[in-house]
């Protein structure tokens, strides 16, 4: 049987690995629009993304503790539960990844760690498939995550639609030559507040998961828990805290990853969905921002990706609706509805294949 603590380490290197590729498959959420404007260079544009995804960690940890804490108790479940949860999530990142498919890293790994608890709850008999399936499918975590995938994509539309036919009014006496020079600057801007927003939320979720393997270790194979893991916050009102090295080494990871960049992803939001100009980017990258900022306010783990997808979709709408490529949006709504139930399968495999390497 394989050490728990080096189980521990496995965990939080697979949650690095998670993040980094979460950086780099996310990278277009901050900077496809701002590349195909020809606003930045892709260069400029993945640093300006790094820079703002790591402070954007920083900004809090409501989102790391719906996910850490919210969907599961970190104290009913066990290592090789998180392990299989960050692995069937990875999987999945780098197979949509792969055919250049913007799906939600977010759901990705919320997928997995429902898929990974419900089999180890179901093998070792914790109140039977049923019990277990209804206590996870209505936890507050799950509850969030639902939430989010239903109403962040539909307020990134309305949001976005409605912000372009306000600027539509603005600039309607405008010559094109100067609406285009004023809206190159003010998507430096927008594209900034994407990537903190990006950062804000998605770097939260990797923080949330290693800090639910830390719980999960302490509370089972440790007698002393460090000063840095307020354990007893947990287990007297259910409140994670997240260590300020799990915050730092989570931020560091995604911006590293949004530094490697993600050009199949950037090459689909920036000029298959419709043709961009840069009031457009403008648009739907600031109606973006709101939306995920205001999630992570409300400590709700959201996609990204869903939200600048329909963004960009609610500004192409607002001129026609034939302007927006459908075909290509249809695809994307597909992996969105893949996206959970494949991870759950993943994750759930995963569980059963580690089982006997790890233990439950």
């Amino acid at each position: 049987m394989v050490d728990p603590f080096a189980v521990l380490v496995i965990v939080v290197v697979l949650a690095v690995a998670f993040d980094y590729i979460n950086g780099f498959h996310d990278t277009a959420n901050a900077i496809a629009t701002v590349v195909s404007t020809n606003v930045l260079s892709p260069r400029s544009a993945v640093l300006l993304a790094g820079a703002f995804n790591f402070l954007g960690a920083f900004m809090g940890t409501g989102v790391a503790k719906t996910i850490g804490g919210d969907i599961a108790d970190p104290l009913m479940i066990t290592q090789t539960v998180v392990v299989a949860a960050l692995l069937g999530a990875i999987a999945w990142n780098l197979i949509t990844w792969y055919f250049g498919i913007p799906s939600s890293s977010s759901h990705a790994l919320v997928g997995g760690i429902v898929g990974a608890v419900f089999c180890h709850r179901l093998m070792d008999d914790e109140g039977g498939a049923r019990g277990a399936a209804v206590q996870l499918l209505t936890s507050s975590g799950v509850t969030k995550v639902v939430k989010g995938l239903v109403f962040s994509p539909l307020a990134g539309l309305a949001l976005g639609f409605f912000i372009m036919i306000g600027l539509t009014w603005i600039v309607r006496h405008q010559s094109p030559n100067r609406v285009n020079r004023v809206f190159r600057r003010l998507q430096l801007v927008s594209a900034s507040a994407m990537a903190l927003s990006h950062g804000s939320n998605d770097a939260q979720k990797a923080m949330g998961i290693v800090t639910m393997a830390l719980v999960a270790y302490y509370g089972h194979h440790a007698s002393v828990t460090p000063g840095w893991l307020d354990l007893a916050a947990w287990r007297s009102k259910h409140e994670l805290v997240v260590p300020v090295w799990v915050i730092a080494v989570c931020a560091t990871a995604m911006a590293m990853g949004t530094a490697a960049g993600g050009w199949r992803i950037v090459k689909t939001m920036g000029s298959k969905i419709i043709k961009l100009k840069p009031i457009h980017g403008f648009a739907a990258e600031t109606a973006g921002a709101i939306v995920i900022m205001a999630a992570s306010q409300m400590h709700a783990p959201v996609s990204t990706t869903h939200v600048i997808s329909s963004s960009i979709m609610g500004v192409g709408a607002s001129k026609r609706v034939s302007a927006v490529r459908w075909g290509v949006a249809g695809n994307i709504l597909m992996a969105w509805v893949l996206t959970l139930p494949v991870t759950c399968a993943l994750g759930a495999m995963c569980y059963m294949g580690l089982r006997p390497l790890l233990g439950n």
